[in-house]
């Protein structure tokens, strides 16, 4: 090396550390659960205020629209509840409800909207936003949490199923570009997770539903006990029997959680994705379908689909993938869409592109998620076209029979 180059290496250490309560009724008066969130710091800055006159910390948040038609007077309760405890910091306005679901994800002007919200309440990097809504609602919020002054206190109240054992609990935020699911985004940890229950009770049916893939996902990847107590209680979540729904959550966020903590990768600096199992054919019917399909429904189809391209490829056992579309399909998922009989001018299922685009997206070489076991997922760095296919056949003659 010629003595001209000079190389200093720099490595530092930063650790992330945040609660994950489960609650009910977060925003009642008499409910500390998110004033416990937000921990100790806030008790701190709170006394710090009293003691030499240092400003109260600052607090803006924001609302989905699509919450609303269950729970119309969420954004009063919320003002109440803030300026009703000394243990929170202030809420320096109304909170402002936007759009939910895929709309807010592909809109980029809307997170102008909360940047000139987050930026003209004085919200600085000791400050909050809090954001209540559902998963998509949370990633857009987060992106815009995480860009203002390099980064604020995010608060999330997640309010269905998915959000709260899923997307809610993690450290990824992100907006939709050019059609691509996810293309502009962060990864950025939230300051604190509020899970409340009673969101719960108002879900539309489909919403229930779409939540639960994610549930049998990280159970088919990582815990076959988990996976069995499913096919116990499929009854009961088929039902959507709040008792057993708030413990599909809670494994769920704790599987989650703990991939993200011990998996070695948490910002996803290599080439594998386990907790994505399922996920590259969903994106890709997402996108196919104009999100027509939700998110859950295209996982579904998604675990199906390479739970029996496993089968296919001599990794799993025969019969398994039967026993994962049974589950799937008790739950109430249909495990077909017509997306998947679409071709392109090769002849080849448009699905397919899916691969590559899933690739891109991730960067280096293409990893799957398999399954070499209930519980168990195997990385794989190719799959064999014509065995989609096969597999995307046997969910069509499922379909059929």
């Amino acid at each position: 090396m010629p003595d001209t180059i000079r190389i200093h290496r720099q490595r530092f250490t930063v650790a992330f550390d945040y609660a994950v309560v489960f609650t009910r009724d977060a925003f009642d008066p008499a409910n500390g659960a998110l004033a416990a969130a937000m921990g100790a710091a806030m008790g701190a800055a709170t006394e710090a205020a009293i003691q030499d006159g240092t400003p109260r910390p600052r607090c803006v948040a924001f609302v989905d629209l699509g919450v609303l038609s269950g729970h119309p007077g969420l954004p009063a309760a919320i003002s109440a509840h803030f300026a009703g405890r000394g243990d929170l910091p202030m809420l320096v306005r109304e909170p402002v409800v936007l759009p939910g679901g895929e709309a807010v994800k592909n809109d980029p002007a809307l997170i102008g909207q909360m940047h000139d919200v987050i930026l003209g309440a004085g919200i600085d990097r000791h400050s909050y936003v809090v954001a209540v809504g559902g998963g998509a609602f949370l990633d857009a919020v987060g992106l815009a949490a995480s860009t203002a002054h390099r980064g604020v206190r995010l608060v999330r109240v997640p309010t269905t199923v998915l959000a709260q054992n899923d997307s809610g609990v993690g450290v990824k935020s992100a907006i939709n570009r050019n059609g691509a699911k996810n293309q502009i985004g962060t990864f950025a940890p939230p300051w604190a997770v509020v899970n409340d229950s009673a969101f719960l009770d108002t879900l539309p049916p489909r919403d229930r539903l779409a939540g639960m893939a994610e549930a049998v996902k990280v159970a088919l990847i990582r815990d076959g006990a988990f996976f069995e107590w499913l096919e116990r209680s499929a009854d009961a979540l088929a039902l959507f029997e709040i008792p057993a729904v708030e413990h599909l959550i809670r494994r769920c966020a704790e599987l989650h959680m703990r991939q993200i903590a011990e998996g070695g990768d948490p910002f996803e600096q290599g080439s594998a994705r386990p907790l994505d199992f399922g996920h590259w054919s969903a994106h890709k019917l997402e996108t196919i379908t104009r999100n027509l399909l939700r998110h859950g429904e295209a996982v579904a189809i998604g675990i199906a689909l390479d739970t029996r391209y496993s089968v296919l490829a001599g990794l799993l056992p025969e019969g398994e993938d039967l026993r994962v579309a049974v589950l799937l399909e008790h739950l109430g998922f249909r495990l077909w869409h017509p997306a998947l009989a679409r071709r392109r001018e090769d002849g080849r299922p448009l699905v397919l592109a899916g691969l590559e685009e899933f690739r891109e997206h991730l960067g280096g070489r293409l990893t799957i998620t398999l399954l070499a076991g209930i519980g168990r997922g195997v990385e794989v760095n190719a799959m064999d076209p014509a065995l989609v296919e096969r597999a995307i056949g046997w969910l069509a003659l499922r379909e059929q029979s």
